[in-house]
């Protein structure tokens, strides 16, 4: 059994991690990360993440050497590096559609946690709610009209972006409903997610 020689600060419900986590499972280095239980809440700086990330956000990994690197996108470049992977196409087309969707997934990442942060608050804006919710639906229905483009394409670090951003939805945004909006990016994500580093990865509460 190989020993772990990086350290990931990795939380199950994190869809930044998992992103870490299928590109690990798709390039066999699950074995060489240790996982360690990190909470980053943000409103409550993690003291024990911060000696590793000043920012008390996860993913953070701790390499072989002891250099400290985040964010996910940077970390899966690495990790992809270092098993010199297929995950980041190196040039022409191939690599630029790769980081549009990969850039699509993030973006729709991000304003998704947004979205959920302030529809939780005591007394949530409106307005902003639905911003969110209007910039989500523009996104899908861009996503939906690539669906032929995305199930032709090599897998990548944008297509499994955006395979963690609409896992992300179905996670916390259940009643959002969107494989009504997107039946044909659900029926290329029903393809993706059957994937072992998609199965292995599904986030969970606890």
């Amino acid at each position: 059994m190989d020993t772990p020689t990086m350290q990931l600060h990795w939380s199950p419900k994190s869809p930044y991690v998992r992103k870490v986590m299928v590109c690990a499972h798709e390039l066999g280095l699950v074995p060489q990360l240790a996982l360690v239980r990190s909470v980053a809440a943000m409103q409550r700086p993690n003291a024990a993440l911060m000696q590793d990330n000043p920012l008390s956000k996860i993913p953070t990994l701790v390499c072989a050497d002891g250099t400290r690197l985040f964010d996910s996108v940077v970390i899966c470049e690495y990790l992809n590096a270092l098993a010199d992977g297929p995950l980041f196409p190196q040039a022409g087309a191939a690599r630029w559609q790769a980081l549009r969707w990969h850039a699509l997934g993030d973006g729709l990442l991000d304003l998704s946690i947004l979205w959920r942060n302030e529809r939780e608050r005591t007394q949530p804006l409106q307005p902003l709610i639905d911003a969110f919710e209007r910039k989500a639906r523009a996104t899908l229905a861009l996503l939906d009209a690539q669906a032929v483009a995305l199930q032709a394409a090599p897998f990548s670090i944008g297509t499994l972006t955006v395979g963690c951003a609409l896992g992300y939805l179905d996670y916390r945004f259940d009643s959002f409903g969107w494989r009504e909006q997107a039946p044909r990016l659900a029926s290329w994500f029903a393809q993706l997610s059957a994937r072992p580093s998609f199965q292995a990865t599904v986030a969970v509460d606890g």
